[in-house]
């Protein structure tokens, strides 16, 4: 073995645990960021073909890993936007070079034009979400997606299309008797329009009822009978259960209202009865009256509904996940993302909490997965390692020179 073969050998040595110490001082310095996964170095021998007796020394090579896969423990916070993801997949973000990216630093915070965006910058993208329908995925790309956004659009009015009718109606009622009662719908600008019930006995066993709405704001006041026919006949059989109209519903006929307009209207009345009781009567006419947004909801399966005076929730977007075949081999970069190599597999874009994909931590961080008992334990290991390989070219380095040292 050559004498430089032995100080190229201890010079190995210490770039090796070089390396080994600066992924030890990014674990360390990286303990406290939200999705940070470790660094650890490998080392695998470097051994050069020896021949005549003579030893030819290498050294050793070193390659990086990252734990990408390995899941940080949480910790829970006090805003609706820290997200985290319980399970395998990542968060899919654009940069503000519009290329989107991986990751699972999920400390997103609202700016002032209603984007959500991380620590390091990366807006939080998904799908559009409207009428409860899931947009299609484009699973081998990102096309389709757009940034979540949770600004207001203004008020919001969601007006009625259905409802239903519970009531008893006396049994013991004379015929000409009425029982009256009334309900709130909501017109297509949020305006609640009163719907007023009466029930007419007109025999044993049959009753009539009339939906009529009663407009005050014009002069005369007029009734507007809301029904197809005039009106809707009720019959009920000997132990005072509902068989007529056939099905237990009826329907409204659409209005025109100060230029709007009061949707017809389907009403199930299939749990009424007529029995030995007083009048009672409960229901309830789906739609809200205009409000404006006072928060926002994320659920476990990615949905994200702004939240309204009125307690509508109304579903705006789905956050996109996404994964690969092997997290490991993603290539990191700076901000703590990813992006795909040609060891990771390719990009496979879904839902939270859909198949293999973990589901969404509302008000949640993923930790760091950094070990600081670890990290400092292999830190000392490093220096004295590189103060040994040290040593060895030291002493290279000495016998060199007392070999030039003989011609003296």
């Amino acid at each position: 073995m050559s004498l430089y073969g032995t100080m190229r050998t201890g010079v190995s040595g210490m770039n090796a645990q070089a390396n080994r110490l600066g992924t030890v001082g990014d674990n360390i310095a990286n303990a406290s960021t939200a999705g940070y996964k470790k660094a650890s170095t490998q080392f695998s021998s470097l051994i050069l073909p020896s021949a005549g007796g003579a030893y030819n020394s290498g050294g050793v090579n070193t390659t990086i890993r990252y734990s990408i896969s390995d899941q940080g423990t949480f910790s829970y916070t006090t805003s609706d936007t820290d997200l985290a993801i319980n399970g395998r997949g990542f968060f899919i973000v654009e940069g503000t070079d519009g290329v989107e990216y991986l990751t699972r630093a999920g400390s997103f915070q609202q700016l002032s034009d209603g984007s959500l965006v991380n620590a390091a910058g990366f807006k939080l993208m998904g799908y559009p979400y409207q009428n409860g329908v899931d947009p299609t995925i484009v699973i081998n790309g990102f096309d389709g997606l757009s940034e979540i956004n949770l600004k207001a659009s203004g008020m919001n009015a969601v007006p009625s299309t259905e409802g239903y009718t519970t009531a008893n109606l006396p049994a013991n009622a004379a015929v000409g008797d009425t029982e009256k009662t009334s309900l709130i719908a909501y017109d297509s600008q949020g305006n609640s329009r009163k719907l007023d019930y009466t029930y007419t006995k007109t025999a044993d066993n049959e009753w009539e009822l009339t939906v009529t709405y009663h407009d005050a704001s014009v002069t005369p006041a007029v009734d507007i009978n809301m029904l197809p026919t005039s009106p809707l006949t009720l019959e009920f059989n000997a132990v005072g259960e509902l068989i007529v109209p056939a099905g237990g519903t009826f329907n409204t006929n659409p209005l025109p209202i100060g230029g709007a307009n009061l949707s017809g209207l389907t009403i199930d009345i299939s749990g009424m009865t007529q029995l030995g009781k007083p009048f009672s009567s409960t229901g309830d006419i789906n739609g809200s009256g205009a409000s404006s947004v006072i928060g926002y909801e994320i659920s476990e399966d990615g949905i994200v509904s702004l939240k309204y005076e009125s307690g509508e929730l109304v579903p705006t977007y789905r956050i996109a996940v996404a994964d690969v075949q092997s997290p490991d081999k993603l290539n990191p970069l700076a901000g703590n993302v990813y992006s795909q190599s040609q060891d990771s597999g390719v990009v496979v874009v879904g839902y939270p909490a859909n198949g293999s994909y973990g589901s969404i931590l509302s008000g949640a961080l993923e930790d760091s997965n950094v070990d600081i008992a670890e990290e400092l334990t292999g830190m000392i290991e490093a220096q004295r390692n590189y103060t040994a390989n040290s040593k060895v070219f030291q002493t290279g380095s000495e016998l060199l020179e007392v070999l030039v040292n003989l011609k003296r």
